[in-house]
């Protein structure tokens, strides 16, 4: 179907919160929320979550100017929501390194409770640098292998080897 014979629902609202209304904003805001938390959950984490969905609408806001319509405003969000994240991730992984190793293995136990259920959430929360991104942006997002060697800036096998390796410890641990 061509892009041009799908209408955009979001457009009146696009055009409105450009021009300053904080109202429309707000129901562009409510339409895309859970998707944006869901996505921002999955990329950097519960604990980071909702900060990282927060600083994905505050760039929205900034950069409504720059949408041009080309495609539907939740694609636009989404590849928005990605990149902010992915920096958001990073910087993240910045911050833990300077933290002692002993720390941050304390903070990566698995919970030894047999009771303890892991949701898919708290599977991806103990994927190591570089594995949550493409698993996320894979199977769960849908992006092909070039989509995420362009984001990611690296090569097409990196992202194969590292959605293999991300699939096999994310099934050691459901598994358990």
């Amino acid at each position: 179907m061509n892009r041009q014979s799908v209408p955009d629902p979001d457009a009146r609202d696009v055009a409105r919160a450009a021009r300053g209304d904080t109202q429309a904003f707000e129901r562009l805001y409510f339409s895309h929320a859970a998707r944006v938390q869901t996505l921002a959950r999955r990329i950097v984490g519960r604990d980071l979550a909702d900060d990282g969905a927060q600083e994905v609408f505050v760039h929205a806001w900034e950069q409504l100017g720059k949408f041009r319509g080309e495609a539907l405003f939740g694609t636009w969000l989404h590849r928005l929501a990605v990149n902010v994240l992915l920096r958001n991730a990073e910087m993240a992984r910045r911050i833990a390194a300077r933290v002692s190793p002993a720390f941050v293995e304390e903070l990566e136990a698995r919970p030894t409770d047999p009771d303890a259920r892991m949701d898919m959430d708290s599977a991806l929360a103990q994927l190591g640098p570089g594995l949550r991104e493409v698993v996320v942006l894979h199977d769960l997002e849908g992006y092909s292998h070039d989509e995420i060697g362009d984001t990611l800036a690296i090569s097409v096998s990196a992202s194969k080897m590292r959605l293999h390796r991300g699939r096999t410890l994310l099934r050691e641990w459901l598994l358990q």
